[in-house]
């Protein structure tokens, strides 16, 4: 199973790396973070660097895609390049994930049109606008979409898909 983890500037370091750490105890998983371009990615606090092997173009069709959330995921939403590997990715991923304000991303992606989703409570009001139908809850299922609400449901949401 690939599992592709997608990082972006600014994005909040626990919302992809308690998931990271839970995904990568499944069996023959292959956890690769992934960025727009391989290279350096530094979180919202400015103090983790992750260096991101792996470009988007080389990863075109994970098992599962986990997107994190942070303040930097405004920049992510309005990027093309991004926004179409989530689509493509999406078409064949047997789950495609977020925690936080990832499901954000995944909205300006087109893929939460008409879909329970959640998100941090702070940016609830903004799934809407996306055709989301915004979901107080820790993590929400929809068919192959699960989004979580915040550090502590994404690894709640993990240990769900290891199940």
């Amino acid at each position: 199973m690939e599992i592709a983890i997608l990082l972006y500037p600014r994005f909040t370091a626990l919302d992809a790396m308690g998931p990271l750490e839970v995904l990568s105890s499944l069996h023959g998983a292959k956890v690769r973070l992934v960025a727009e371009e391989a290279g350096p990615v530094t979180n919202d606090t400015g103090l983790l660097t992750v260096q991101v092997g792996t470009p988007l173009a080389e990863v075109p069709a994970p098992d599962l895609v986990l997107v994190p959330g942070g303040p930097g995921c405004f920049a992510a939403m309005q990027s093309e390049p991004l926004r179409a590997w989530l689509r493509q990715a999406h078409a064949t991923s047997r789950f495609t994930t977020s925690v936080c304000t990832g499901s954000l991303i995944l909205g300006a992606a087109g893929l939460l049109t008409g879909v329970p989703a959640t998100t941090h409570w702070g940016s609830l009001a903004d799934l809407a606008p996306l055709g989301a139908t915004p979901v107080r809850e820790c993590f929400v299922r929809h068919e192959r979409i699960i989004t979580a609400a915040g550090v502590s449901a994404g690894i709640d949401m993990a240990l769900w898909l290891v199940r």
